[in-house]
């Protein structure tokens, strides 16, 4: 359940990251209000990813390489779908190939005993 978390976690402050870094090109309150924004979010992101961080590397008996794969990845995901939805980018066979290659990194830290 730790690993769950864990991830869910990365997901949820990957997101907030995503708005908070991207949501300059979506609001004109967040292109005026740059340093506020940071205030505002970077404690909380910050507390998120490090709770993340500390489950993830019980669940892995104390490394912390794992972790960083998986929320690296995770990031590249998220990264993708919401800038693809929110941003209209579209995903590209570059795009494609790091997605895909993020969903193995995240296979081999899951899977590979």
């Amino acid at each position: 359940m730790k690993l769950i978390y864990g991830a869910a976690l990365f997901a949820f402050a990957q997101i907030l990251i995503w708005f908070q870094s991207n949501g300059q090109f979506l609001w004109p309150w967040f292109r005026k209000n740059p340093l506020l924004l940071s205030f505002m979010g970077g404690t909380f992101i910050s507390y998120i990813l490090i709770v993340g961080t500390r489950l993830i590397a019980e669940h892995y008996g104390g490394l912390i390489w794992p972790g960083r794969f998986i929320g690296f990845s995770i990031g590249i995901i998220l990264f993708s779908y919401l800038t693809w939805q929110f941003m209209d980018e579209g995903i590209n066979t570059k795009t494609l190939i790091s997605i895909i290659l993020s969903v193995i990194l995240i296979s081999v830290q899951i899977f590979w005993k």
